[in-house]
């Protein structure tokens, strides 16, 4: 009977554990068929094959049949080919199954405990890829989002928080709801919340929160802190100056020795809009007008930086960072910023990006990491400001030479999608070492050796003006073992009928 069969998994799953236990190893079990019960535990994924795999400290491989996963019929009710599954199940892929912390050496509960619970901020398709790489670690229990979308909402162990129940604006009662909860990590997609302070807040009461401090965000949040930081700990970047009044920046811009173009930064955080690049003296002297005398951007406007126009070809370069500064490389990824193919159209937040960015190659990898992110992460310990979370460096290629443009303190959007894709190593995990100091025994991350590439979907108009609340029509399965893909939601809301809207401009991630 299924209740024997039952008894007898959850006898042999505990024995496999406590011989485990014994020998100092934790151990992850592939299990045939589509219902099985591992000492009492739900398994996400279940493969075809039965295989034990145990791993130590570590982690081990257990290699998987392509096409060879089925789910739960009752807790992950997802059928094969479902995007929820196709990041894994690829005809001829191995699928790594990275196991970094014993359950001695870890205070966190593992899944068969309730598992870890975690709130992720935000809700475009960063924050879809965030919530879908973490609620399939095997340590996961629960992943709650605040506000999401439509999309997250389809994920498994996960649970949506509009703004009438959780406003994350609200720091306290962020931090309220972790504690009621049991939430034992934060992760902040956003880089508005970051600038605001939420995990200076968390942190403030015991709860981990992955994202750097308001004083550190301050390298996204002012272009003049980054740009002062770069010359400071001699990190390369274009040449600068700043400015909070109008007539000495158009001073600046007349000297005989300017050249164009030239390129006008609003020095606070403005929607990525901005950036400047002025081809002449009018244009420079009209975006310096705009921001410091008419307040385009606010307070975000209320100084600017006007620096060199590089050239050369644009990268993006991630590395995460440890509450202890240790920092260890992720990926390089480009995005595409006009909105039409071709390269032509207005510039947009990200039409699409692909990883690895081939122009990033293994010297241009040790040149970023020597001479960007070490001194970038020493000087901000130097300044006062250490540094936990992930840096995002955007830099400009020109053959052997290599620049920063601008530092961002979080996932980029649509790139973050494009690197969990790819990420086969346990985000949980992963995301847990940075925040307890521990990215030194984590090893090394392993990555898919394929590329990964994602193309948004955009409501007819944008960036300029669109119309909103239209209906998306989705197949059930977008997914199949010769052709795997995954759909990320970034502007999308369920309406009153449990169909999918566009909620925004920039609305799916494929």
């Amino acid at each position: 009977s299924s209740a024997k069969r039952r008894q007898k998994g959850q006898r042999v799953g505990q024995e496999t554990r406590e011989h485990a236990r014994g020998m100092g190893k934790q151990v992850h079990l592939v299990f045939r068929g589509s219902r099985v019960a591992g000492g009492g535990r739900r398994l996400p994924l279940l493969s075809a094959a039965s295989r034990t795999a145990a791993a130590s400290r570590r982690g081990s491989r257990a290699r998987v049949p392509g096409g060879g996963f089925r789910a739960l019929n009752d807790a992950f009710p997802f059928s094969v080919g479902s995007p929820h599954l196709a990041h894994l199940a690829r005809p001829s892929r191995d699928v790594v199954v990275k196991s970094r912390v014993s359950e001695e050496e870890s205070s966190l509960p593992t899944e068969g405990e309730g598992g870890v619970r975690v709130l992720v901020v935000g809700g475009g398709g960063r924050e879809h890829a965030l919530v879908w790489g973490l609620a399939r670690s095997r340590r996961c229990g629960r992943v709650y989002c605040a506000p999401g979308n439509a999309g997250i909402a389809l994920e498994p162990n996960t649970v949506l928080l509009g703004k009438s129940d959780l406003d994350c604006d609200d720091h306290e009662a962020v931090v309220q709801f972790c504690e009621r909860e049991g939430v034992s990590l934060v992760v902040i997609g956003p880089e508005a919340e970051l600038v605001a302070g939420l995990a200076d807040a968390l942190r403030s009461r015991g709860i981990r929160a992955f994202g750097p401090s308001r004083a550190a965000a301050q390298l996204e949040g002012s272009k003049t802190f980054m740009k002062d930081v770069c010359r400071k700990y001699g990190i390369p970047t274009a040449s600068y100056e700043a400015f909070d009044e109008a007539e000495a920046a158009l001073s600046y811009l007349r000297r005989p020795e300017t050249s164009f173009p030239i390129v006008v930064k609003a020095d606070g955080l403005a929607a990525g809009k901005g950036v400047v690049i002025a081809q002449d003296l009018p244009d420079a002297e009209a975006a310096v007008e705009s921001m410091l005398l008419g307040k385009q951007f606010g307070d975000a406007g209320a100084s600017v930086v006007i620096e060199d126009f590089l050239a050369g070809e644009e990268a993006s370069f991630f590395v995460i960072v440890d509450a202890n500064g240790t920092s260890v490389k992720l990926h390089s990824a480009q995005d595409h910023k006009a909105a039409y193919d071709g390269d032509v159209g207005p510039n947009t937040g990200g039409m699409g990006a692909y990883s690895p960015a081939p122009v990033v190659t293994e010297r241009v990898e040790a040149e970023v990491m020597s001479r960007v992110v070490e001194p970038l992460v020493r000087g901000l310990r130097e300044e006062g400001c250490p540094f936990q979370g992930v840096i995002f460096a955007g830099l400009m290629i020109d053959g052997s030479d290599v620049k920063v443009l601008e530092f961002n303190v979080r996932f980029g959007d649509p790139e973050c999608e494009v690197l969990l894709y790819r990420m086969r190593s346990d985000l949980l995990d992963l995301v847990l070492a940075a925040c307890d100091g521990a990215l030194d025994d984590f090893g090394e991350i392993e990555w898919d050796e394929d590329p990964a590439l994602v193309v948004v979907m955009a409501a007819r108009g944008y960036p300029g003006s669109y119309e909103k609340g239209t209906l998306i029509d989705l197949p059930t399965a977008v997914s199949s073992d010769d052709d795997p893909a995954k759909v990320f939601h970034a502007n999308t809301k369920s309406g009153e009928g449990g169909e999918v809207l566009a909620a925004g401009g920039r609305v799916l991630a494929v």
